[in-house]
């Protein structure tokens, strides 16, 4: 009998520390879970923008590491470093060779897509870690104020007959965003987007082609001609959004949707990091970001460069990438232009 009861006090014992050890590794993995979650930088953060001063990665980073600064969202030195260079590829490997470092992110929009599609780069979205999209810039498609189109179903008639007649402009490549963006309008209304006429002024002299009569079109982001928009020298055919949007100019510009052609387009601009970034340092960055976004201060910059709130969490932002890939893709395979 007190062997029995021996034996059942020693099991009982086993019990007790057991389940004590299981509260001191539950407390430990709690803690863990609560260090991983107040992970903050302690060294100084660069923040690349893969392309020259004064275009629009350029400016999204600068305007972004301003704010985060001077609203004390985070208290770390944001230094924002320009890498130029094919059409993004250049600073895009210049953050692929930073392996999982928490210290360094770059600003990137759809040519992190279509670069590589066209076989431009080594390395695409997958090989980064997006933390959050911040910003949405919409399209127009601009002519001279007396060009004989009146609206965009005008110039998608004649491009019908005779595509390759008339010439398209923008700032960027063939295969890449102002290209692609015209072709996806283009597409929907029924033109042959094979012959499409695209010519590329990469030193951004698409109004001087316009209104020296080199081009007829200027497809590019509404910010890049609102001042010539409102001078009255070009006159834009669409807004690319799906409705149209706020502001004295902005509001008389009508959707490509309004006019019947069923598509749609944003240059979504915004945040990403090293392939292998710590989650703990996603999750610090993807709240940071939503609180810029949500700041009155980062809402005035947006009004003043006439961009529009598009905030993604790092999950959605995948997912959303993910979608816009396959799309690029079926457009950038029909040109004969794609590298896969």
């Amino acid at each position: 009998m007190k062997r029995i009861l021996v034996g059942s006090l020693f099991a009982f014992m086993l019990l007790i520390l057991a389940a004590c050890g299981g509260d001191d590794q539950a407390a430990d993995e709690g803690s863990n879970n609560d260090e991983a979650q107040d992970w903050e930088p302690e060294e100084s953060i660069e923040l690349v923008a893969p392309a020259g001063a004064g275009g629009g990665w350029d400016t999204t980073a600068r305007m972004a590491a301003q704010t985060l600064t001077e609203e004390g969202i985070i208290e770390q030195d944001i230094g924002v470093v320009n890498q130029p260079g094919a059409g993004g590829a250049v600073g895009w490997a210049h953050i692929a060779n930073q392996d999982d470092s928490p210290y360094d992110l770059f600003v990137s929009s759809s040519p992190l897509l279509l670069v590589p599609l066209n076989g431009q780069s080594d390395y695409n979205y997958e090989d980064f870690t997006p933390i959050a999209n911040i910003i949405a810039e919409y399209a127009t498609f601009a002519v001279r104020d007396d060009a004989e189109w009146e609206d965009l179903n005008d110039l998608f008639d004649d491009m019908k007959e005779n595509p390759s007649e008339i010439t398209v402009v923008g700032t960027s490549s063939p295969g890449s965003m102002d290209h692609i963006q015209f072709v996806r309008f283009a597409r929907e209304a029924g033109v042959d987007i094979t012959q499409i006429n695209y010519v590329s002024d990469p030193d951004a002299g698409g109004v001087t082609q316009l209104l020296n009569g080199s081009a007829d079109v200027f497809s590019t982001g509404i910010g890049q001609v609102l001042e010539q928009i409102r001078s009255g020298d070009i006159r834009p055919l669409a807004i690319t959004s799906e409705e149209r949007l706020e502001g004295e100019v902005l509001s008389e510009i009508p959707t490509a949707i309004e006019q019947g052609i069923d598509e749609t387009f944003v240059n979504w601009r915004g945040i990403f990091g090293t392939g292998d970034m710590d989650q703990a340092a996603v999750d610090y960055y993807e709240e940071k970001f939503k609180e810029l976004s949500d700041s009155e201060a980062f809402a005035e910059v947006r009004d003043n460069y006439s961009w529009d709130e598009m905030f993604m969490g790092s999950e959605e932002y995948l997912e959303f990438l993910e979608e816009e890939n396959e799309v690029f893709k079926e457009i950038l395979d029909e040109l004969d232009l794609s590298d896969e």
